[in-house]
Parts: structure tokens; C-alpha cells; sequence
């Protein structure tokens, strides 16, 4: 018995090693782009914010630190789009692979969305320290306990998305909870357009200022909390790029699709923020009126039950 479970686990090991030697190049140097936009990310959002770099593709001349690392997880976003779609053109689909994407989205899109809030954040902690210590201390430690929990559910969400995935590309139709991208797109796009207005506001009134270091030390850990929630969340979600490839191409989808391309050239922070917040919001509004509108039928089930008894 021994020899033959011995014999067993050796086969078991060689075919494990001809797997790995059939690993398809293109995919996977496609999914290590991804983690290494991330890690960029990560390093540039460390540097200090007032440090100005120029974008040929953007209007404005000088972007921050902040802003380039945030347009870095957009690229590891597009990385991410096109690893899986390269893996299926050339079948080079495997279990490899899927790790690897896993592991490449819990640093872009778990570790370095969390990471940039944070360091957003220390600019207005910054302005309040000088002005009540002890309550800036508190912010900061709710802010960091909100960048936590965002990570520890995109590292959840991710292992729950390898254990329930489906190797069927049909099946890939909708996601249950917020998908990755989708929640660090939210909090990287709404860190672009602050870095925008921020540097509009320099110089203004002092008011204006202090209006938005408060919206901003609100908005930023509550939206965090939220991306974390509905991550792990069992709201459905549609994956737009599979539904958009094989959905019909309607009027009211193609007028969408134009005016959401006039928005881009008009402001193309504004644009991130629209689009990645409208898909959040959708799938929670969705929900709700799914709740509300399946009660609601299934009171009148009742009623007219009782009617007819």
C-alpha cells in the first residue's frame, strides 16, 4: 500500500510540474503588470503631494504624487480587463493563473487603494492637529480602522471569488458584491478629482477650504467602509465588459456610451468619479427596489389568495 501511495503522489507531482511548464507567457506578464502598477502606486502616493509631474494626455500641466498613483491603478485596472480576456483568445486558461490575478488585485486594488486614501487623508489631519490635537488623533485612528477593514474584505472578497468561481466564461455574467476594481475605482477616482479641487482651492478663501477638509475627512473613511461592505456583500453586480460584449446594442445604451464619452474630454476626473460611483450606486439601488418591490408583490400574493378563498 505504501508503494503504490508513494507511486500515486509522484504522478501527482509530475503532473503538477507539467502544468507549470505550460504556463502561457502573455497572460501572465500581462497579470504582473498589474501588480506592478500597484506597487508603483503605492510607491509614488508615499512620495510628498507637492511634488508636480506632467501628463501629455491630461490639460493641466502638473499632476501630484497622489494623482499619478491613482491613474496607476486605473492602468492596473486595464491590465486586469485584458489578462483574462488574452487567456481565453489563446485557451491558455488555468489555475495558475487565476492565482496570480488574485494576488496582483489584493495589492492594486486591495493595498494600494487603502493606502492612498490614507495618505490623502494625512493632509487634512495635518491642518487639524494644528487646531485640536486630541480630535485629530481620534479622525486618524477611525481612518486607519476604515483602511483596514477595506483591505480585509478585498483580500475576503478575493478568496471568495476563487472558491465560487465558475471556469465557464457564460457564467461570468454578474458578481456577487462589488467586484475589486469597481471599489477601488471609487476611492481612486473620488482621490483624483479631490486632487483637482484641492489645488483649484489653494489660494481661496479660507472658509472654502475649511468646507472641504471637513466633507473630505467625511466622505473619504465612510465611502472606504462602504467599498469594504459591499465587497463581501451578496448584492449582485453586472460584469459590464462580458454583458456589453454580448448584450444587444440598443439606442438608449449607445447614447449613453456617447454622452459618457463628452463627459471624459469635458473633465475626465469628473467622468471617473460619475461612472465608478453610478456603478456602486446601482447595484445597491437595484437591490432596494428589488426588496421593496418583492414585498410588495408578495403582499398582494397573499391578498389575493385570501380573496379568492
Amino acid at each position: 500500500m505504501r508503494k503504490s501511495e508513494a507511486g500515486d503522489q509522484t504522478k501527482m507531482a509530475g503532473r503538477k510540474r507539467r502544468r507549470l511548464k505550460y504556463i502561457s507567457v502573455l497572460p501572465s506578464l500581462i497579470t504582473l503588470m498589474n501588480g506592478a502598477c500597484g506597487f508603483i502606486a503605492i510607491a509614488f502616493a508615499s512620495r510628498s503631494p507637492v511634488l508636480g509631474y506632467s501628463l501629455p494626455f491630461l490639460r493641466r500641466s502638473a499632476e501630484t504624487s497622489l494623482s499619478i498613483a491613482g491613474y496607476l491603478i486605473l492602468v492596473a485596472m486595464i491590465a486586469d480587463l485584458l489578462d483574462g480576456r488574452v487567456a481565453r483568445m489563446t485557451r491558455t486558461t488555468s489555475s495558475f493563473g487565476g492565482q496570480l490575478d488574485s494576488l496582483s488585485d489584493a495589492i492594486s486594488f486591495g493595498v494600494a487603494p487603502a493606502f492612498l486614501m490614507l495618505k490623502v487623508m494625512d493632509i487634512h489631519l495635518d491642518y487639524l492637529k494644528i487646531e485640536n490635537l486630541s480630535l485629530s488623533m481620534l479622525v486618524g485612528r477611525l481612518i486607519f480602522f476604515s483602511a483596514i477593514l477595506y483591505v480585509i474584505c478585498a483580500i475576503v472578497r478575493l478568496a471568495r471569488f476563487n472558491v465560487e468561481n465558475d471556469e465557464d466564461a457564460a457564467a461570468h455574467m454578474n458578481f456577487s458584491g462589488i467586484p475589486t476594481p469597481a471599489a477601488a475605482g471609487v476611492i481612486t477616482s473620488m482621490v483624483i478629482f479631490h486632487q483637482q479641487l484641492l489645488n483649484m482651492l489653494i489660494g481661496q478663501n479660507s472658509g472654502f477650504f475649511r468646507t472641504f477638509e471637513i466633507i473630505s475627512l467625511s466622505v473619504f473613511p465612510v465611502t472606504c467602509l462602504l467599498m469594504g461592505i459591499l465587497m463581501v456583500s451578496r448584492i449582485c453586480y453586472p460584469h459590464l465588459a462580458n454583458q456589453l460584449i454580448r448584450s444587444k446594442k440598443t439606442l438608449h445604451g449607445l447614447l449613453i456610451f456617447f454622452a459618457a464619452v463628452i463627459l471624459a474630454i469635458w473633465n475626465i476626473q469628473l467622468a471617473l468619479v460619475a461612472a465608478f460611483c453610478g456603478f456602486a450606486l446601482y447595484g445597491i439601488l437595484r437591490w432596494l427596489f428589488g426588496k421593496m418591490f418583492g414585498k410588495l408583490s408578495s403582499k398582494r400574493q397573499i391578498k389575493n389568495q385570501a380573496a379568492s378563498e
